[in-house]
Parts: structure tokens; C-alpha cells; sequence
């Protein structure tokens, strides 16, 4: 296994990461240690979210959630109110969205549902992030749910113990909303990092299916 360090983007400005959620608390399971880890060792770094099923108590939650994660970090927040399950049937304006984004950000990295995800907001969400951000690296995370469809990773990012418990207290906190989802506790999102630590060799770890990634040396 090759252990490879990210350095400073090329272009030398700060990482401009974009976050993708369907979901408001999508983002904070799949990759929220990663991205908390990667502002710690570039704090120049600028995150822009955006949450697609953002409406009622769930935007609340994802607004909360993203600003207490990421402070000066963030460098824009859109909240949009497709309906929770119907990602599909909005495929259109999910891309228009996606496009509008793209005009004004270009990411270096950006964060979105794996393309092997079984739920179908999830996917179509992963699929539109690859038509419309060529030129950025895309990682796409996982979300563990009944569905039974933990993807088969390409790239591990190690997480500290206290990242992971700072992880787990954080969704615990600011999504109240999901707490009577037989899946939703600290003991299952604990498991899935605990299992993709064994797989690269450390404690804890956050995995990521990355399609395409250039190396420069």
C-alpha cells in the first residue's frame, strides 16, 4: 500500500473544497472527519456546501451543523428544498443547480455520494457531480443504511481519535431529527470507521471511492 501526503494545491491558493449532500447530515457522516483533518493542515483551505433535501427542521439542522463544523472555514452555504426520496424525478433542476455552483466555484476536491450507492437520491446526486466538475478530484463517500451496500474503496483517509470523537458528537448533536433510525447512533458510525481502519492499517478511517486521481511527482 502507497501512504501519499497532499501538499498545497499547484496553482498555490488555498484548497477550495465543495461539499454535496442530498441530505442534510450526508456529508458529516461520509467524509466529516476528512474534511475537519484536511482545514487543520490547511486552514487557508474555503469549504462551499451544498444540501439538496435542505427544507423545514432538516435545514436547520444542516445550517447549524455546517457552521459549527467548518467557523471561517465556510465560503458559502446553499440550501436547496428538493423533496426528501425524489432526487430522480428533480434530475434536471439537481444539474441546473449543480452548473450554477460550478460557475462560481472551481473545487480542487469535492465530496459526493458514491456512485455505487443504493439509495437513489444519493446516487443520482454522485452522478451529476461527475458531469458537472470534470476538472476537480471527486471522492465519493458512504453513508452505512440497511440497504447493505458498503462500497468496495479505493482511497482511506486516517482519522485521529479525537477526530472521530469529535465526529461522532457532532451528528449525535446537530441531528436530532434522525434519532429514531434503528441505524442513526455513535455505535454504527463507529463500526464503519473502525472497519476501514483495519483495511489500511490504522485505527480508524474514512474511505472513498476515487474513480480518477493524477499524481504529479
Amino acid at each position: 500500500m502507497l501512504e501519499m501526503t497532499a501538499g498545497p494545491p499547484i496553482d498555490s491558493h488555498g484548497y477550495r473544497i465543495l461539499a454535496l449532500g442530498a441530505h442534510s447530515d450526508d456529508v458529516e457522516i461520509g467524509a466529516g472527519g476528512t474534511i475537519v483533518q484536511l482545514l487543520a493542515r490547511h486552514p487557508s483551505a474555503t469549504v462551499h456546501w451544498v444540501v439538496f433535501a435542505g427544507s423545514g427542521a432538516r435545514g436547520s439542522e444542516a445550517e447549524a451543523s455546517v457552521r459549527d463544523l467548518l467557523g471561517g472555514s465556510l465560503g458559502s452555504l446553499h440550501l436547496h428544498e428538493v423533496r426528501d426520496g425524489f432526487l430522480p424525478r428533480e434530475w434536471g433542476g439537481v444539474k441546473e443547480i449543480l452548473l450554477q455552483v460550478a460557475r462560481q466555484v472551481t473545487p480542487d476536491v469535492v465530496f459526493a455520494p458514491a456512485l455505487s450507492d443504493a439509495h437513489q437520491d444519493h446516487r443520482t446526486l454522485g452522478e451529476l457531480a461527475w458531469q458537472a466538475f470534470r476538472g476537480a478530484m471527486i471522492l465519493g463517500y458512504e453513508i452505512p443504511k440497511w440497504d447493505g451496500d458498503l462500497m468496495r474503496p479505493s482511497l482511506y483517509i486516517p482519522l485521529s481519535e479525537e477526530t472521530v470523537a469529535a465526529k461522532l458528537a457532532h451528528i449525535t448533536q446537530h441531528f436530532p431529527s434522525q434519532k429514531d433510525k434503528p441505524w442513526f447512533d455513535e455505535e454504527t458510525f463507529r463500526a464503519v470507521l473502525r472497519l476501514r481502519g483495519v483495511e489500511c492499517g490504522v485505527r480508524y478511517a474514512e474511505a472513498f471511492e476515487a474513480r480518477k486521481v493524477v499524481l504529479s511527482w
